[in-house]
């Protein structure tokens, strides 16, 4: 018997720590995408997880894994088109995320989607983020994808065990304004669709929410310049 709870025992702090370093990188993208997020949030450390989000057995309640953000204004900027003759005052294509750790261990298909889904479009959130523990059918995927003026994206909790862009070998990328980007191709006399592509399922575009059409400025270390950059178009 007490073989059996130790192994259980370690089974769930093992759980634990898991899913504790997968809630901390969310909050890192989150902060890395631009929203509102305390540095209380970012850096919780395994105890205080522990306190507000293990239950009576030990193990994580994906129930209560829930976030809610807003966009800075900073993110707003780098969100909102230029003026146009027939749109004068252009309003930020951003708004508050969900984001929502599905508690089921396997057969995730289209009936979470469309739960998720219902969450995502009664709340009234521009953007949702799903993430669970093993891969979702390809239907789900698509129905994920399927709300008219949402954009909703999933993650496995592998995806996020590791934050990618801390690793040293990853260069910073920084998302451009539409004005930062109109003010590049001038530069250079350039049409969008002749600077160099990353795909929107990079990882780094992925954890950075990127959307088709937009330009990442990469910053990478140089041991002549010291720092030298260079962009990317997002398809």
């Amino acid at each position: 018997m007490d073989d059996e709870y130790n192994y259980s025992a370690d089974d769930a702090e093992r759980e634990t720590i898991r899913v504790w370093r997968t809630w901390r990188t969310v909050f890192e993208m989150l902060q890395d995408r631009g929203y509102e997020v305390t540095e209380e949030e970012v850096k919780i450390d395994l105890d205080e997880f522990k306190r507000k989000y293990v239950g009576e057995k030990g193990y994580p309640s994906r129930e209560k894994l829930k976030i809610q953000a807003r966009p800075t204004e900073a993110m707003k900027a780098k969100y909102t088109p230029l003026p146009t003759p027939s749109n004068r005052d252009p309003q930020p294509d951003c708004g508050t995320i969900y984001i929502e750790f599905c508690p089921d261990d396997s057969g995730i298909g289209t009936k979470q989607v469309r739960t998720f889904n219902h969450t995502v479009d009664e709340g009234n959130f521009h953007t949702g983020i799903f993430i669970t523990k093993t891969p979702i059918s390809p239907s789900a995927v698509r129905l994920l994808s399927g709300i008219p003026g949402r954009i909703c994206e999933h993650f496995q909790e592998q995806d996020l065990l590791v934050n990618i862009t801390r690793h040293e070998l990853v260069p910073k990328h920084v998302l451009l304004s539409p004005e930062e980007k109109s003010k590049l191709l001038q530069r250079y006399r350039l049409k969008e669709s002749q600077l160099p592509r990353i795909q929107v399922s990079d990882p780094v575009a992925r954890y950075l929410g990127l959307r088709r059409g937009q330009v990442v400025k990469i910053i990478r270390k140089s041991e002549t310049a010291g720092r030298y950059a260079s962009y990317r178009w997002v398809i």
